[in-house]
């Protein structure tokens, strides 16, 4: 069982899973940043200075936060939005790499009557070119 389980941890999907989790808590904290310290701020400016971050509702003993929660959805919104724009880009490029492909697949291979034709038709433009 030990030895199956070396296996699977150190199969190639495990490790690229493991290092995906840690870069996305990286990048996590990198759009919390982003949303908390300029987007926000910059969105309460211009509705008049509000903080989002203490606007909350007192109901008998408990406090409900829904600013923090405001901020959590933009969070959200563009955490999604960047993943969005990265598959995209990624999607571009694997097609672009699958044109190209087939396009080198399909490129027709030329007869040496027509290999011989083209180089005929070469030399009289230069001929002509000449007088």
């Amino acid at each position: 069982m030990w030895q199956e389980f070396k296996k699977f941890a150190v199969r190639g999907n495990v490790i690229d899973l493991a290092v995906g989790v840690i870069i996305g808590g990286a990048f996590g904290k990198i759009v919390s940043s982003l949303v908390n310290d300029i987007i926000m701020p910059l969105v309460g400016l211009i509705l008049g200075g509000i903080d989002f971050r203490g606007l909350s509702w007192k109901v008998g003993e408990a406090e409900v936060k829904y600013g923090a929660f405001l901020q959590t959805v933009v969070d959200f919104l563009v955490i999604a939005f960047s993943i969005f724009l990265f598959v995209k880009l990624l999607n571009n490029l694997h097609e672009r790499m699958k044109k190209q492909e087939e396009t080198k697949q399909t490129a027709p291979t030329m007869t040496k009557e027509q290999q011989l034709l083209t180089e005929i038709r070469d030399l009289l433009k230069q001929q002509k070119e000449m007088s």
